[in-house]
């Protein structure tokens, strides 16, 4: 039985961020309207063990069948060892004979996925005369929310904060866009007179303040993705138009949502992404109201990549062929 074997460079190569972009879109889509399904991720936290796995399974019904799942392991103590992190696979299966099909590398997929999400709500929610851009964070999402987001508006600026200086320094260096990045001291200052906030943090407590925020600006709140840890602060949460990825998913596990229904009460999500990319959901109003897209990451958006990656490297050959 042939499996096929996609490295993180691999991954990369497969997955351009446009192409991802619209593959996302879809993705949504799909699940809105129930043609993908799945649980909530599950994970495993032994007692007194820093680390953890997680595992996320997803199933498509059309136009084809399979199955996905992604296993990954995530250990706080690697950034000091010099390591990513998130280390783990995505894993598909045909869906008709239960067959392993690929296997590639998690990482890259989050990486590439997470950023194209947030790239499909900017997209649908930001202001279309957005030109400033805010990201906070200065680690692999950073870097990856820059090189999508640069895709779908025009900025005319951005400007990054992370808490290593260096570390943001050593990111926008590395990188090509087509408009000038600038490193600077505080969240604060790279968030007040943006149009687009990005937060990519492994902050558990809130890094972006109410007042801070321009009226008419587009949040992706994007760091956290469990119920205990939150980015943005309770005032935020209570002003916003909110919209999710998957509505079960945000009031199960939206740290940034459920950490603040203490101080604001409960609200309600507007819209899933995939309701506003068909037009099912209402998105923004007007150019003043302040949107806030929560990601919390699917399953759905896993299995629909490692689809697509299963498909290119048929197509071109890409990747190791293993026999199990």
């Amino acid at each position: 039985m042939e499996v096929v074997v996609l490295s993180h460079a691999e991954v990369t190569e497969l997955l351009p961020y446009d192409e991802c972009i619209e593959l996302m879109a879809q993705a949504l889509v799909d699940l809105t309207e129930g043609r993908i399904w799945h649980p909530l991720r599950s994970v495993v936290r032994p007692p007194d063990e820093p680390s953890l796995m997680g595992l996320m399974a997803a199933h498509r019904s059309a136009p084809a069948k399979d199955y996905a799942i992604k296993v990954v392991c995530i250990f706080p103590g690697n950034r000091a060892r010099g390591l990513d992190s998130h280390f783990g696979t995505v894993t598909l299966y045909d869906g008709e004979t239960g067959k392993p099909l690929a296997v590639a590398d998690a990482a890259a997929i989050t990486a590439i996925r997470t950023a194209a999400v947030s790239a499909v709500a900017t997209r649908a929610l930001a202001r279309e005369d957005a030109a400033e851009l805010a990201v906070l964070g200065a680690g692999v999402q950073a870097r990856a929310h820059l090189l999508a987001l640069a895709t779908v508006r025009p900025f005319s600026a951005a400007r990054v904060w992370g808490r290593t200086e260096a570390k943001a320094h050593e990111l926008v260096d590395g990188l090509e866009l087509p408009f000038p990045v600038e490193v600077v001291a505080s969240a604060r200052e790279a968030v007040e007179g943006a149009d687009v906030v990005t937060t990519t943090t492994a902050s558990p407590e809130p890094i972006v303040s109410r007042e801070w925020l321009a009226p008419g600006a587009h949040v992706n709140a994007v760091g956290s993705s469990i119920a205990t840890a939150r980015e943005i602060d309770a005032a935020t949460m209570a002003e916003a138009a909110l919209f999710a990825d998957r509505r079960e998913s945000f009031f199960a596990e939206a740290g940034d949502y459920l950490l603040a229904v203490a101080e604001i009460g409960e609200r309600e999500v507007r819209a899933e992404l995939g309701e506003v990319v068909t037009g099912a959901g209402e998105g923004r109003r007007d150019a003043k109201e302040l949107t806030l897209f929560k990601s919390l990451g699917l399953a759905a958006e896993d299995l629909a990549v490692v689809e697509h990656l299963y498909r290119r490297a048929t197509e071109t050959g890409a990747g190791q062929r293993a026999e199990l």
